[in-house]
Parts: structure tokens; sequence; C-alpha cells
């Protein structure tokens, strides 16, 4: 017989290999042979939690910081600070005498400057009615004043003085303007009560005839009466019921006369 020679690793005779067991993990799952299965994975979330909160906690410093140093910038340096202010809506009043007025700090931050102190300072000026003041960044104060325009004149005997249409005498003139009517009341002013119902009755009138009263007159605040530039007069009485008033004058100086009395409108006459 021939013999036949084998040779093997260590084992090989000792028949087929017994397949390795695999070690489950808890809860059933597979792991790896040899022992229980151990998860990293608390540790791990652990670290990136933490890591997490660290991140949060800088950006919130860095806000706080921004936002402060930002605050800093516009509150306490010049670096948007005044740099010029521009007057707008002038006729009469001088742009200088109003930023001279004004006294707006100059180079001050834009945010602390105080706009309503300004107004109320540029507000006292005689000449001006309205005023508003505005930011325009980055460094500009703008004024926007609007001018009294006169209604009238009031002739003190040694002084005149223009008069709006609210009543306020605000700038004494040398010269009387051509065109506007005389207040002649013993007193001028936007609290009398006679120069009150004055403008009362001048806003009520239709503006052709307004434009032709060359004089107001009242003794008291139920007497108002004006004359016209054709010599005619209108008494008018006091202040209410004005539109109606209006409305008969309107009919009434389709008549001749002088004197236009429509203080009773229902009872008007002509003499």
């Amino acid at each position: 017989m021939t013999s036949t020679s084998r040779r093997g690793r260590r084992g090989d005779e000792a028949g087929p290999a017994r397949p390795a067991r695999t070690a489950r993990r808890r809860g059933g799952r597979p792991g790896p042979a040899g022992g229980k299965g151990r998860s990293t994975r608390p540790a791990d979330t652990g670290v990136v939690s933490r890591a997490r909160a660290l991140r949060r906690r800088w950006i919130a410093v860095l806000s706080v910081l921004t936002v402060l140093g930002l605050a800093y910038v516009l509150l306490f340096t010049s670096l948007l600070g005044v740099r010029s202010v521009e007057v707008t809506g002038n006729r009469d009043v001088g742009a200088d005498r109003v930023r001279e007025v004004a006294e707006v700090p100059e180079r001050r931050a834009m945010l602390r400057v105080d706009t309503d102190a300004i107004a109320e300072r540029v507000a006292d000026i005689p000449g001006v009615a309205t005023v508003d003041v505005s930011r325009s960044w980055p460094s500009t104060i703008e004024i926007a004043v609007t001018e009294r325009t006169p209604a009238g004149v009031y002739d003190t005997g040694p002084k005149l003085y223009l008069v709006d249409a609210g009543g306020v005498v605000y700038k004494e003139i040398s010269k009387r303007p051509q065109g506007l009517p005389e207040f002649r009341l013993s007193e001028v002013g936007a609290r009398n009560p006679e120069t009150r119902a004055v403008v009362s009755v001048r806003k009520a009138l239709p503006r052709q005839l307004r434009d032709k009263v060359t004089e107001w007159r009242a003794d008291s605040p139920g007497s108002v009466e004006f004359t016209l530039r054709s010599g005619k007069t209108v008494r008018w009485g006091d202040a209410s019921g004005s539109d109606r008033k209006a409305k008969v004058l309107g009919a009434l100086m389709t008549r001749k006369g002088k004197v236009y009395d429509v203080s009773s409108p229902e009872l008007p006459t002509v003499s």
C-alpha cells in the first residue's frame, strides 16, 4: 500500500473547528466576542453637551460686549456726533439766528441731543410759528421752521407791529405794508378776548371778502365789525354763527348801502 503523508496545522486532525460564540450585549444585541459589550455613548454625549453650553455662554458674553460697545460709541463718543445744523423753511428769520438760538452742542453724540429743548428755544423767536427738529444720520441736525404770515398790523402809536392770523403780535416794523388791514383794538394778543373774536370772524369770511377788509374793530367780544375797501361797514356782533352770517352777508351785499348788520342773521339790515 502506498501511504500518503498529510501535513496540517495543530488541531486539524481534531475535526472541524466550532464556530466562535458571539457575545451579546444586554438587551439581546450582539457585542464583541470574549466579554460583555460596553457603550461609550453617554460619556461622549456629556462632553458634547458641555462644549455646546460653553459655546453658548461665550456667544452670550460676546453679544453683551458688542451691545455695550455699540452703546458706548453711540452715546459717549463723537464718532456719530453733530457736525452740522441745517435750517429749512425760513424766509425772514435768518438761518444764523436760528442756529444761534438753537444752541445745538457741536460734536455731541446724536442720540444725546435734546431735540425737544432745541425746538422750544427756536419757537421763542418772534417770527417763528412752528418748529420741527429731527436727526439726519450720521451727523446732521435738521431744524424746519414755519414762519408767521402777517394778517394785519397793530398801531400802538409809538410803534407799529405785524399781527399773524392767530392774533399774535410778533414783529416791529417801521412802515405799514400795503394790503394789510389794521387791528384797531385797545389791545391785540392771542389771549385777548376781543382779538380772539376778530380772529374767529376772520376765518369765517370767504377769502375774496377777507382780502377786502381794511380795518378790524371790537370794543368787546360781542361787537366785532370791519370796514371794506369800498368804505362799507359790516357789523358782525359776536363770533357765534359765523358760517351762517357769512352766507347772509353774501346775499345782503347785493343791496346798496353803507352799513350791513348781520349780528342777528335772522333779521339782517342794510342802511
